[in-house]
């Protein structure tokens, strides 16, 4: 059953689902006419106060990974932004808390259902790839990300652009050798139309 988009969205800006220390507020970016969804995992702190869709120094990087300004980015008639989790989840011991379930649980099958036009899915870090692709626990984010031609070419999986992953940019030098060109030109062309 299809929900209209609109007041969806009312649903889920008001929703208190992983109301913690912080405030709620959902962060997200979607429209009907949007041809590219960043599936991510959860807004950092930065993004938290800000309430703008990586607005910090991943954001910076994946924009760089995409070919794209922040003008068009945030566009949501081009791109839409739906994380795992839509509010800051919080601080653990060795960085951010993961994702909290309830909220993919509750709210992704009826937005995705929304997004009728999204040609091409990039799927970013561990819990975004394992929602949206069957793999085996045992397969690596690394393997993963290596298998991208192997896919369907609606989906590109990503490590997550955070300045944390840089050893493991540095470890995996093929990504921005082989992958990012082709990521570079596939946005482009469907952007471009």
């Amino acid at each position: 059953m299809r929900k209209r988009l609109t007041p969806l969205l009312y649903e889920v800006r008001a929703c208190e689902l992983c109301k913690s220390e912080l405030e709620p507020r959902p962060v997200l970016q979607v429209s009907r006419k949007a041809k590219v969804l960043i599936a991510g995992q959860a807004p950092g702190s930065k993004v938290h106060a800000s309430g703008v869709p990586f607005d910090d120094a991943s954001g910076d990087r994946l924009r760089d990974w995409m070919g794209i300004s922040r003008d068009t980015f945030y566009d949501a008639s081009k791109i839409a932004i739906l994380p795992m989790a839509f509010c800051y989840p919080g601080k653990g011991k060795s960085g951010d808390l993961p994702p909290p379930p309830r909220c993919a649980e509750t709210w992704r099958d009826v937005i995705l259902r929304e997004l009728i036009s999204i040609e091409l899915t990039l799927i970013i870090g561990q819990y975004a790839i394992a929602w949206h692709m069957s793999l085996p626990k045992s397969q690596t984010l690394t393997d993963t990300v290596k298998s991208w031609r192997d896919l369907d070419s609606g989906l590109i999986p990503l490590p997550h652009p955070s300045p944390r992953n840089n050893i493991w940019l540095k470890k995996n030098s093929w990504f921005e050798i082989e992958l990012i060109p082709k990521l570079k030109a596939r946005v482009s062309n469907l952007l471009k139309n």
